[in-house]
């Protein structure tokens, strides 16, 4: 009895642990329900664009999203934030842990940055657009790439783009920018507001100069183009003999600046600053057409002076090709070397004078100002450059060449007015940095090991691709030295370029590049 008694106890302790254990269980179970339920109901709540605009403080992020086509639109669909700034929900994983990112990123912004000092402008840019924007969001969402009413321009590129999708890692918001905010200086395959086309009927053609400037003397001059406003300053530059390349202990230097060696130049006038978008699109409004004229008709031409009454000029770019950065007196970009010759070709048939591109020679005299150093201006490139061991320990010094130079650390990501910086010791602007400027010379890594003595108006003509001065807005300090060289690159310049045959007038994927004029002066006034 007392065997079966304790057993009979046993069991009775057994069952209500069980159905204690039981009880917490459920417990458990409904708190877990709540908890996941919660989880959920925040989930979803945080993912509302009302929610999304608690932390997001730009001050016209709403008003530009109900403007945009994802909002604004003929089919009463409307595109939430979740839609284009997270990866699709079916990938679960890559869903919550870029929202979690996201998220986290957001509301510390929110509460520990000053939105007055937040470049608003600057984040609604291509480069700030694409790491935000995942591309299989896009996809999911366009499936069908050539909807009813689709343009033939549109039909290229959307070919280009199924075609080469991988190899080109082309992403939707590349040319769809204004698509989930709308963006009124954004265009999309339109030449919408070139000077010279849309408000041509405006202009008052009294106001144009009738002819060019008479230069009789070897001094500075103003140019005019004739049947145009618009005017350049031209520096005189005697010439004479300087040392070209870079000494062997010039830091950052590279194996094609060697080696020194004495070169002498002829007298020559130089562009005070580069060509400029409204110069530019003057010429464009001028010959724009579709005709080709065969690239080494113009090179020809323009090595041989001859007079060429009609010129094609260039064909409408696809896309905008100031980046939506203004246009005005900032420096034209993303022509062909090509373009820059035709350029000058219509520059010299406008004003009765020899213009052309710079040599390579004429550029760095230019650009040296008298000066032998790395720079025209006092300092080392290796205080001025971020690369190096130390960069990680002091910051590079930006005294003196911020005066003189848009590059990486001054240029907010884009070009600048020449009215930014400084000019050189001969009165140019802009001769380092802002942008890569073209020369007459094709590119030979070795072309300074076949020159001997001193030689005398040095260009060179054979070579695959044109040698490029300068740097740009983006470049490091050891890249705008005055005698680094860079060359182009002309089929990863047009990479992503949908037309066939490519554009012999723009380049699709570069931006820092540009060019200025010389010209050179009549013999009868050196």
């Amino acid at each position: 009895m007392a065997k079966r008694s304790k057993r009979v106890k046993k069991e009775a302790r057994k069952k209500k642990i069980h159905q204690r254990k039981g009880f917490i269980l459920s417990i458990g179970i409904v708190i877990g329900i709540i908890i996941v339920a919660s989880l959920y109901q925040a989930s979803v709540y945080f993912s509302t664009n009302e929610s999304c605009m608690m932390c997001h403080v730009h001050p016209h992020v709403n008003e530009s999203w109900k403007l945009s086509v994802h909002v604004n639109n003929g089919s009463g669909v409307m595109v939430d934030c979740i839609d284009c700034h997270l990866p699709p929900s079916n990938d679960t994983w890559a869903h919550y842990t870029a929202k979690m990112s996201l998220g986290i990123k957001d509301v510390w912004g929110y509460l520990t940055k000053d939105t007055a000092d937040i470049n608003w402008e600057r984040k609604s840019e291509l480069e700030y657009a694409v790491k935000y924007i995942p591309n299989e969001s896009c996809v999911k969402c366009h499936q069908d790439l050539f909807p009813q009413g689709i343009t033939d321009e549109g039909i290229i590129a959307h070919l280009h783009y199924d075609e080469n999708v991988e190899e080109l890692d082309l992403q939707c918001i590349s040319c769809h920018l204004d698509a989930g905010h709308y963006n009124p200086n954004y265009s999309h395959g339109q030449m919408v507001g070139i000077p010279g086309l849309a408000s041509a009927a405006k202009v008052d053609t009294s106001l144009f100069y009738k002819e060019a400037t008479p230069v009789t003397a070897f001094v500075n001059y103003t140019e005019q183009v004739p049947g145009t406003p618009l005017s350049f300053n031209m520096i005189a530059l005697k010439g004479g003999t300087f040392m070209m390349g870079s000494p062997e202990k010039e830091p950052f230097r590279n194996s094609d600046e060697s080696p020194q060696h004495e070169v002498e130049l002829s007298p020559f006038f130089m562009a005070e600053v580069e060509t400029t978008w409204d110069l530019f699109w003057a010429f464009y409004a001028e010959t724009m057409s579709e005709g080709r004229t065969p690239p080494e008709t113009v090179y020809q031409n323009n090595r041989d002076a001859i007079g060429v009454d009609g010129i094609s000029g260039p064909t409408p770019p696809f896309g905008y090709p100031d980046q939506g950065w203004g246009q005005g007196d900032r420096p034209a970009i993303t022509m062909t070397h090509y373009a820059a010759e035709t350029f000058c070709q219509w520059l010299s048939a406008k004003t009765g004078k020899k213009y052309r591109l710079p040599t390579e020679a004429e550029w760095e005299y230019a650009a040296r100002g008298g000066s032998e150093s790395a720079y025209f201006f006092p300092g080392s490139p290796k205080h001025f450059s971020d690369q190096g061991f130390m960069r990680s320990i002091f910051k590079a010094k930006t005294d003196s060449i911020s005066a003189y130079v848009v590059y990486d650390k001054n240029s907010d990501g884009r070009t600048q007015l020449p009215s930014v910086v400084l000019p050189n010791p001969f009165g140019l602007k802009n001769m380092l940095g802002n942008v890569m400027e073209y020369t007459a010379d094709k590119y030979d890594p070795g072309a300074y090991t076949k020159r001997s003595g001193v030689t005398r108006d040095p260009l060179v003509t054979e070579g695959e691709e044109w040698v490029v001065r300068g740097g740009h807005y983006a470049s490091d300090a050891a890249d705008v030295r005055s005698a680094s060289r860079a060359h182009t690159q002309h089929d990863a310049w047009l990479k992503t370029d949908p037309q066939q045959p490519k554009s012999i007038w723009w380049y699709s994927d570069v931006k820092g590049i540009g060019f200025r004029v010389v010209c050179e002066p009549d013999s009868r006034i050196l």
